[in-house]
């Protein structure tokens, strides 16, 4: 087994938050393209850690859980029926913080796609990691990257011309 469900080990939130709390707000942002919502997705992940309190027996398997359920979360967010009714800021509203700015292309590409870029180039998973964590098999989140690269060459071509 991956994991146990419970323990009754003590945690050092303060080590365990900071171990992972970028790793999963860039995942988080990539994915929603909200700092607010990314925040919310985070949250909700370290609440789930909190209610769950699983064991793992290395720490890869530990960090893969918790992007996975980031994930699950963003999508969650993704799919719920208020986000359908935001309106997107008026361009003269101050610009965007540096990360956003620099992550601009990926948000103009579809949720699905943005996470497997992601969590392939920015976190570094193989394919057969991200199959684990997407709930996908390897050759579908094969398929996808290329898509999305395919797309995102297209987005980058267009601003060139």
């Amino acid at each position: 087994p991956i994991m146990e469900q419970k323990s009754n080990r003590p945690v050092d939130w303060e080590a365990f938050v900071l171990r992972y709390e970028a790793k999963l707000y860039r995942t988080a942002l990539a994915i929603l393209g909200s700092p607010q919502e990314a925040e919310d997705a985070v949250q909700d992940t370290f609440l789930k850690y909190l209610e769950k309190t699983p064991v793992f027996f290395n720490p890869a398997q530990e960090a893969a859980w918790m992007t996975r359920v980031t994930v699950n979360r963003c999508i969650s967010l993704l799919r719920s029926p208020w986000r359908k009714k935001v309106a997107p800021l008026p361009p003269e509203l101050p610009a965007q913080e540096p990360e956003a700015q620099e992550l601009e292309e990926l948000y103009r590409l579809p949720p699905k796609d943005r996470a497997a870029l992601h969590l392939y180039y920015y976190e570094g998973y193989s394919t057969e990691e991200m199959a684990s964590i997407l709930g996908l098999s390897p050759s579908s989140v094969r398929s996808r990257l290329a898509r999305a690269r395919a797309k995102l060459k297209l987005l980058l071509e267009g601003e060139s011309t």
